[in-house]
C-alpha cells in the first residue's frame, strides 16, 4: 500500500512537471514571435538643420510607445533644450494609469546647443513600449546611444556665422571714466534672425561689466497664437545676485538657437516680442526691456528690431534698491511670515506631529527646567530645518514644498510616520542608545527627540501653506540673502511659539493637566492621526507612481514593523540578534531603491468635468480668442488646494460662476515636477501652490489670488474678468 501510494505522489509529481514544462515551452514560442525592441521601434536622426535634432522612430504593428517614458540627455559638449513631441493617443494603462501612446510612427524635434570645439552631436535616447495582442508584454526601457555629425553652421566655434547674418558688433565699454551707466540700448543690445522658417538665432551683446539675466527672460509671438517657441540656453555663469539670489547669468555676449513650433507655412514675417532684464556688475538694474523684432522667414529679407512698450506687469516689480516688493517691506514680511508660522499650527498637516510634543510637554509636569529644555530643543530643530530648507529654496530656485515631487521623499517620510505612530501605539520604545540616529524622532523624551520632532514638524508643514505666508515667501524669493534667511527663520519661530510660550510663561504651564495613567491612552490615541497621515502619504505616491510604487512602500512597511518587532525582542539579547536588527533595517531600504526606477503616472488634471489641462499654448489661444480663464496651479500633495477645491472649487455655485461669466476652468497639476508650471509660478512670483490666476476677456493683465479662497472672493474677481 505504501508502495502504491509513493507512486500515486510520483505520477501527480510528473504530471505537474509535464505541464510546468509544457507551459513554458508554449511561453517561448510566443514570445520567439516578438520583434527586437531595435526592430518593433525603428529610430532614426537628422541632425542636417543646425541647433536642431529630427528623431523618428517607426512603430511595427500590433506595438506602441509611451509618450511618458522618453528621454533624452545630451553627450559631452552638447545641450539639449525641450523636446517637441505631438500629443498621444489616450489611454488607460493597468500598470502606470493614463498614459499616451504612439502607433505606427512618431517624431521629435530637440533644439541643442554645442560647447565651442564639439564636433560630434552625441546623444542617449531612451524609450519604452508595448506588444498589445498576445503575448502581452512590455519591454523594459531601452537606451540609444547617437552619434551624429555636426552641420559645419552649428560645428562652427566662434561666431563667424552669427557675425555673417547678423552684423559683427563690437562690445561697447562702460560708459565714462567712473563707471556711469551706458543707456540700455548701448548696454543689451538684441539682434534676431532667421535660419530656415522654423529655426531662429538670436543674440544679446553686452557691454563689458553688464550681465543678463537667463530666468528672467522671456520670448513670445505676436498675434500668432499657433505658433510657440522652443529656447535652447547655452550654459551661463553662476551668480550671486543682490536680486535674485544664486541664478544664472550671461556675460559679454549670448548667442540662443530658437526653435518655432506648429505651421509657419503661411508666414512670411515672424513678430517676436523678447522682454530681458540685465545689472551693471556692481551698480544698476536696469528695468524690465521689451523689444519687438520683425523676422523675415523667406529669406528674402532681414530683420528689424525696435524698442515696446513693456508688458503691463502681472505683479508688483521688484524694488531694485531693497530687493524686495515694493508692497512689502522687510519689516512687515517678517510679521506675515512669523503669523503664517504661526497659523501652520492648525493645519491638518502639521496637527500629527504636534501630539508628540503635546505628550512630552505634558510628562513634564511641575519640573520647569524639563518643560523649557523641551521647547528650546524642538525651537531649535524647528529654526534649523527652516534655514536649510531657505538656503535650499534660494539656491535652487526650488519652490515651498517642491520636495514632495521627489516619491523617495514622500515615502521616507511615510516611513519615518509609521514608525513615530508604532511607538506611540507601544509596539518599540525607543530609548538612549538610538538617540543619535533618526529613530529618535520616536522618542517621548530627550534633547535628541525634541530635536528631531522640530525637524519632523517643517518637514510636514511645506505642502499646507497658512495665509499670510504668501507675501512673506514671495518676499524671500527677491530679497537679499540676508533678509530671505530671516523671513524663514521668522516662520520657524510662529511654529514653534506655542511651545515657547508654555515652556518659558509659568502661568500658561499650569494650564497642562497633571500627569497620569490617562497620558498612555491619550498617546496611544494620538497615534491614529499619524497612521491617517501615512495613509495620505501613500494616496499622494500612488498618483506620482501608481500602484506599483504603494506596493513597494507596503513592502517597506511591514519590512519597518518587523525591525521594529524585533528590535524590542532584541533588547536584552546579545550582539547577534542586534545585527539581525541593522540587517532588517537595510531590507526595509532595499524597496526604496526599486521605487526610485518607477516612471512618473502621467498627470490628468483637468481631463473631465469641463476643466481644461494647462499649457501655455492652450492659455494664449482662449486669451486671443477673448475669454476669461481661471488658472489653478494645484498638486496632490498640497493640503491647502485640497482644502480650496472641497471648499470652493469643486462646488456647484462654482460651476455656475463659469458657466454664468463664460470663464474657462484651466488646471495645472504640480503633483510631479513639470517645467512649464515651474516657469508659470516663476513668472507670478508664487513660491509655491497652489496660485490662483484670474485673466479677463480684453486681455488685460492676470489678477493673482490669494492662496486661501472663498466664494465671494472668486466671485468677484470672475465677474471682473467677465467685464
Amino acid at each position: 500500500m505504501r508502495s502504491l501510494r509513493y507512486g500515486r505522489v510520483a505520477a501527480y509529481l510528473l504530471t505537474l512537471l509535464t505541464l510546468a514544462f509544457g507551459m513554458q515551452a508554449v511561453a517561448q514560442d510566443a514570445e520567439d514571435n516578438l520583434l527586437p525592441v531595435t526592430e518593433a521601434y525603428k529610430l532614426t536622426a537628422d541632425a542636417s538643420t543646425p541647433g536642431v535634432v529630427k528623431l523618428h522612430w517607426t512603430i511595427a504593428q500590433d506595438y506602441y510607445l509611451y509618450r511618458g517614458r522618453m528621454a533624452f540627455k545630451g553627450g559631452d559638449g552638447v545641450t539639449l533644450g525641450e523636446a517637441q513631441l505631438p500629443n498621444g493617443e489616450k489611454h488607460d494603462d493597468p500598470y502606470l494609469g493614463p498614459v499616451e501612446t504612439y502607433h505606427h510612427s512618431v517624431d521629435a524635434t530637440i533644439p541643442y546647443t554645442l560647447a565651442p570645439g564639439t564636433t560630434t552631436l552625441a546623444l542617449s535616447v531612451r524609450y519604452q513600449g508595448c506588444h498589445e495582442t498576445d503575448p502581452k508584454i512590455c519591454y523594459p526601457p531601452h537606451t540609444e546611444h547617437l552619434s551624429l555629425p555636426v552641420p559645419a553652421a552649428a560645428a562652427t566655434p566662434t561666431n563667424n556665422k552669427l557675425n555673417d547674418l547678423l552684423g559683427s558688433r563690437p562690445q561697447a565699454l562702460v560708459g565714462g571714466n567712473n563707471g556711469t551707466p551706458l543707456p540700455a540700448e548701448d548696454a543689451f543690445h538684441f539682434d534676431a534672425i532667421a535660419q530656415d522658417a522654423h529655426h531662429l538665432l538670436l543674440r544679446w551683446t553686452l557691454a563689458k561689466g553688464y550681465y543678463l539675466y537667463r530666468d528672467q527672460t522671456q520670448l513670445a509671438v505676436k498675434d500668432a497664437p499657433k505658433l510657440s517657441l522652443s529656447p535652447a540656453w547655452p550654459a551661463g555663469t553662476m551668480h550671486q545676485d543682490a536680486h535674485f539670489g544664486n541664478t544664472t547669468v550671461y556675460f559679454n555676449e549670448v548667442t540662443l538657437p530658437v526653435a518655432i513650433n506648429g505651421d509657419t507655412g503661411g508666414t512670411k514675417t515672424l513678430a517676436l516680442v523678447a522682454s530681458f532684464q540685465g545689472c551693471q556688475d556692481g551698480g544698476l538694474c536696469y528695468p524690465l526691456m521689451t523689444r519687438e523684432a520683425h523676422i523675415d522667414l523667406t529669406g528674402n529679407g532681414g530683420t528689424t528690431v525696435e524698442a515696446a512698450p513693456n508688458p503691463a506687469p502681472e505683479m508688483p516689480p521688484v524694488d531694485a534698491k531693497n530687493g524686495g516688493s515694493p508692497g512689502v517691506s522687510f519689516l512687515y514680511a517678517l510679521l506675515l511670515a512669523l503669523g503664517g508660522g504661526l497659523v501652520l499650527n492648525l493645519m491638518p498637516c502639521v496637527l500629527p506631529v504636534l501630539s508628540i510634543k503635546a505628550i512630552g510637554l505634558i510628562e513634564s509636569g511641575e519640573n520647569p527646567a524639563r518643560r523649557r529644555l523641551h521647547a528650546l530643543m524642538y525651537t531649535a530643530g524647528v529654526l534649523v530645518s527652516f534655514a536649510v530648507l531657505g538656503v535650499v529654496i534660494i539656491a535652487l530656485k526650488t519652490a515651498w514644498g517642491a520636495h514632495l515631487q521627489n516619491p523617495i521623499v514622500v515615502a521616507v517620510l511615510a516611513l519615518i510616520m509609521l514608525a513615530v505612530a508604532l511607538s506611540m501605539s507601544g509596539v518599540a520604545q525607543f530609548g538612549a542608545s538610538l538617540g543619535n540616529t533618526g529613530s529618535a524622532l520616536a522618542s517621548r523624551s530627550g534633547p535628541a527627540g525634541d530635536f528631531f520632532t522640530g525637524v519632523l514638524a517643517v518637514v510636514v508643514a511645506s505642502p499646507c501653506t497658512a495665509p499670510f505666508m504668501g507675501s512673506a515667501l514671495a518676499y524671500a524669493l527677491v530679497a537679499p540673502i540676508a533678509s530671505a534667511i530671516c523671513v524663514f527663520l521668522a516662520l520657524g519661530v510662529g511654529l514653534a511659539l506655542p511651545f515657547l510660550a508654555v515652556g518659558f510663561v509659568p502661568a500658561l504651564s499650569r494650564w497642562l493637566p497633571r500627569p497620569g495613567r490617562w497620558m498612555e491612552t491619550l498617546k496611544e490615541v494620538l497615534a491614529f492621526p499619524m497612521y491617517l497621515t501615512v495613509a495620505w502619504l501613500a494616496w499622494v505616491l500612488a498618483n506620482q507612481r501608481g500602484a506599483d510604487a504603494v506596493g513597494l512602500l507596503l513592502v517597506a512597511a511591514v519590512l519597518l514593523a518587523m525591525t521594529l518587532w524585533w528590535f524590542e525582542r532584541s533588547r536584552h539579547r546579545g550582539v547577534l540578534s542586534r545585527v539581525l536588527v541593522g540587517l532588517l533595517a537595510l531590507f526595509t531600504l532595499a524597496p526604496l531603491y526599486y521605487l526610485a526606477t518607477l516612471p512618473a503616472v502621467a498627470q490628468t488634471a483637468g481631463a473631465s468635468d469641463g476643466v481644461v489641462a494647462y499649457s501655455p499654448e492652450k492659455l494664449a489661444e482662449l486669451r486671443k480668442a477673448g475669454t476669461p480663464v481661471f488658472v489653478d496651479m494645484t498638486a496632490d500633495w498640497c493640503v491647502t488646494c485640497k482644502a480650496n477645491e472641497h471648499a470652493v472649487l469643486n462646488g456647484d455655485d462654482f460651476k455656475a460662476l463659469l458657466k454664468r461669466t463664460g470663464a474657462i476652468y484651466m488646471k495645472g497639476d504640480w503633483t510631479n515636477e513639470d517645467p512649464a508650471i515651474s516657469a508659470f509660478l516663476q513668472e507670478y512670483h508664487s513660491p509655491g501652490v497652489p496660485l490662483y490666476v484670474v485673466f479677463p476677456k480684453d486681455g488685460g493683465a492676470g489678477r493673482k489670488l490669494p492662496t486661501v479662497l472663498t466664494s465671494s472672493l472668486v466671485e468677484q474677481a470672475l465677474n471682473e474678468a467677465a467685464k
